[in-house]
């Protein structure tokens, strides 16, 4: 069976890094407020604090917008900015939808459980659509990497 990637496509990477976006400039609008309205020398932290935090936010949806896996006959490789991993066939015991329902709504993405330990997150399956054609595309080609990787 050939490799498969599996990630966001371009049209779906566009659309994160307009949230992306917004998102940074409504906490840039904080930082901003904060430093104009913050006047004692011992506050500024809470400034500093809030910037970190920020970063590490976009860092962290960058890092999600650009993730992905291939799929091969070894196992998952697992490809980030910040990581490589490699989770083998043997060490997956299956693939789950975690949906979490939170203000916006209704948010989907695909986990690896496995054997041992805690259960991944996949990279480049996180969406808010119901019904997503491209989500369930997804969890079928890693299934079927899946059975045949557990039938040969």
């Amino acid at each position: 069976m050939p490799n498969v990637w599996i990630g966001f496509n371009s049209d779906d990477r566009q659309r994160y890094w307009w949230r992306n976006g917004l998102v940074m400039l409504a906490l840039a609008g904080v930082i901003v407020a904060m430093s104009l309205t913050v006047h004692e020398s011992g506050k500024w932290w809470w400034v500093l604090g809030f910037g970190v935090f920020s970063v590490v936010v976009f860092f962290s949806s960058v890092n999600s917008i650009y993730g992905r896996v291939l799929l091969t006959a070894r196992g998952l490789e697992f490809r980030t900015f910040v990581s490589r991993r490699v989770i083998p066939w043997s060490e997956v015991a299956g693939i789950e939808t975690r949906r979490r329902v939170i203000r916006s709504g209704i948010w989907c993405d695909l986990r690896v459980v496995r054997v041992r330990g805690r259960s991944l997150a996949v990279p480049g399956t996180i969406t808010n659509r119901m019904m997503d054609a491209e989500l369930e595309r997804k969890q079928a080609a890693i299934q079927e990497h899946l059975s045949l990787a557990v039938r040969g």
